[in-house]
């Protein structure tokens, strides 16, 4: 288990190193950041964009611009935008909380919604419940997440007025967004587990669960349910990483003040070290969770651990 352990966590490294490489050198492929900044009255000349990069730092060789923000990511210390002069690890560490907190509701709004009716669906294969749940599950996947949040906003803010169309102010601002992301994964969630149950539902043991005279909802959700969960568990996992990617449009439609918010603001201003650090603690925790599923299941399954 010692090696499969080691293995996984260089495998992580790298993938970190490797991502944090490529979005270093091509966030300077989006233009000079000494540009954007620059606010003489008159003429911008060669000597006024020498002297803002070098405050900025962005006049030193790529490598040792790379190798200072490698330090910085080790010391938790990322420097500070070029626009504010702002610690990015406090903006980071503002931002941060308000991104997982919303990822966190999208999921359980996801997970609520899909196990019933993916078991509902698997129970009438065939039937009209299945055949409107799936119907429902391909619009939900048609629906692009920007276009669904602009529709809530239309509705329940504009024309309705029940619901604050943007911030983060209290409890009712975190319904749309969160049943925005929530639709959108219930749409294939709910296929995973209409799949996994009817796989599940044709075992022996299940026939045996039923011949003894248990209720339906027992044989369903303590049996069934229980031994088809790890597939489940590992899906929701990746899903929830790939979640935290998603949910940087759906932010900015929301105005909501998380990482999304701050990468979209960072670009505009070309700001190099928020957007670079927005970038890195994204992979970071999605890399974070596929590690933790590899890891769970070379726990559950050790042939992986051999493999």
């Amino acid at each position: 288990m010692a090696g499969f352990l080691i293995k996984r966590l260089l495998q992580a490294i790298f993938v970190v190193i490797a991502i944090t490489l490529v979005v270093s050198f091509a966030i300077r492929l989006t233009g000079d950041p000494a540009v954007t900044m620059f606010q003489g009255g008159g003429a911008m000349t060669e000597a006024d964009l020498a002297r803002i990069r070098a405050a900025l730092g962005t006049d030193q060789p790529f490598i040792v611009q790379y190798l200072h923000f490698l330090k910085g990511l080790v010391t938790l210390d990322l420097g500070r935008s070029f626009t504010g002069g702002t610690s990015v690890s406090l903006l980071i560490g503002e931002a941060l909380p308000a991104t997982l907190l919303l990822a966190f509701i999208s999921m359980a709004v996801s997970v609520v919604l899909s196990i019933p009716l993916g078991i509902k669906a698997a129970t009438s294969k065939g039937k009209g419940a299945d055949q409107i749940i799936r119907i429902f599950s391909l619009v939900g996947l048609s629906f692009p997440n920007f276009w669904l949040a602009t529709m809530l906003v239309l509705l329940f803010s504009i024309t309705l007025g029940w619901l604050p169309p943007s911030g983060m102010s209290g409890a009712a601002s975190y319904v749309m967004p969160a049943i925005t992301m929530g639709i959108i994964l219930t749409a294939t969630n709910v296929r995973l587990v209409r799949t996994s149950m009817l796989e599940t539902l044709q075992s022996q043991y299940i026939m045996v669960a039923r011949a003894k005279g248990l209720s339906e909802t027992k044989v369903l959700y303590k049996h069934a349910l229980r031994n088809c969960a790890i597939p489940l568990i590992t899906y929701f996992g990746l899903q929830f990483g790939g979640l935290l990617g998603g949910i940087v449009v759906i932010e900015r439609v929301f105005n909501w003040p998380g990482l999304g918010t701050l990468a979209f603001d960072a670009v505009g201003a070309r700001d190099y070290p928020v957007l670079q650090a927005v970038i890195t603690v994204l992979s970071l925790l999605i890399v974070g969770i596929n590690l933790l599923v590899d890891i769970a299941y070379g726990l559950v399954d050790p042939r992986i651990r051999t493999e």
